[in-house]
């Protein structure tokens, strides 16, 4: 049985690197927003939305995750959103967070990109209140076009000190990452990071992984715990100390082991793998539930937890002192508890 308890793993100063905003939708907070902005979304209790989050697969997800979005509306609907999580992560002694966000789903229903980022910002602001320092990565929708893509980059150039890199999210099939080459160049050229979902068992899951990697140079995978699969890829991120990021409750949905195996081997290999909570609202648990979960079922020792919260730390996107400093507090708790 894992020496780990859960005030551990609520107290371990961490960073979050794999966290989509709208997946922080909480049952309370949807039918608070439908109601203000006079929204029939079918539901008037919270036990009615929490009947409607039911999936077994990406696919049945994505039908339940991107209707609830409308409920978003104005400026504040996304501020109170962010600020929401972020109080969260505040609770689970977030240090550092970079949070995804969707502007297709809502700029696709006449919400504008301005009132998206506007609203999700200022949260980010005014969490500095909270003692979390926090970022935005913009996503592009895989199952969008490329044109909606180029569409957007355009517009996010806008707001580019706003936004510290871009993603890729949704539907990875019939998506591969390369559709969307073009947009990862154009956002490396204005100085923003990089990173892609490589989603766990999807088809052509490998080949997803190497287009990344390989031809669109990432610097972090989200998911991508398949790459254990091939030993030429795991050595590459290795090598290149390129982060990946695993979400243990929301793989559940689809893997029963939470592709917790793939973690500990690649952790074994030095791979800077790190642990997140993809979309809490969603999957029953925020990060420090995430670290628990895995590491009950699978007896991590605490140096393995401390390592993977180290992780998350070096393989986020923030310059080599704020890296030292929050380091530092890790390597402070771990000696005080």
């Amino acid at each position: 049985m894992s020496e780990i308890t859960e005030q551990f793993t609520s107290g371990l100063p961490k960073a979050e690197l794999h966290l989509h905003i709208e997946g922080t939708l909480e049952p309370e907070l949807k039918l608070k927003l439908a109601k203000r902005n006079n929204v029939d979304i079918g539901q008037t209790t919270i036990e009615e939305v929490q009947k409607t989050y039911q999936y077994d697969d990406l696919a049945s997800f994505l039908n339940v995750y991107y209707p609830a979005m409308n409920v978003l509306q104005t400026e504040q609907d996304f501020y109170d959103l962010a600020f929401a999580y972020l109080s969260k992560a505040a609770q689970n002694n977030v240090r550092h967070v970079e949070i995804f966000f969707d502007p297709q789903a809502h700029t696709s229903r006449g919400i504008s990109f301005k009132t998206v980022i506007d609203g999700l910002y200022q949260a980010t602001v005014d969490a500095r209140a909270l003692n979390v320092d926090a970022a935005l990565i913009m996503c592009f929708l895989r199952d969008f076009s490329k044109e909606s893509a180029r569409k957007t980059l355009e517009e996010a150039l806008i707001y580019k000190d706003k936004i510290v890199g871009v993603g890729l999210d949704s539907d990875e099939h019939n998506n591969p990452p390369l559709k969307f080459a073009r947009q990862f160049e154009d956002a490396a050229a204005a100085g923003l990071h990089r990173t892609v979902h490589c989603d766990i068992d999807q088809k052509d899951s490998i080949e997803h992984i190497r287009q990344a990697l390989e031809i669109m140079e990432v610097e972090r995978l989200d998911h991508g715990t398949n790459i254990v699969e091939d030993p030429d890829l795991v050595n590459l991120v290795a090598k290149k100390q390129i982060g990946l990021t695993s979400c243990p409750l929301s793989n559940g949905f689809v893997s029963p082991e939470m592709k917790g195996k793939e973690v500990l081997e690649l952790l074994d290999q030095g791979v800077k793998v790190s642990i997140h909570s993809d979309d809490p609202a969603y999957f029953g648990g925020y990060i420090s539930d995430n670290y628990f979960a895995i590491a009950k079922k699978f007896n991590l020792s605490r140096e393995q937890v401390v390592q993977l919260a180290r992780n998350s730390f070096e393989t986020s996107w923030i310059s080599p002192e704020q890296k030292n400093i929050y380091l530092n507090e890790l390597s402070e708790y771990v000696k005080n508890n």
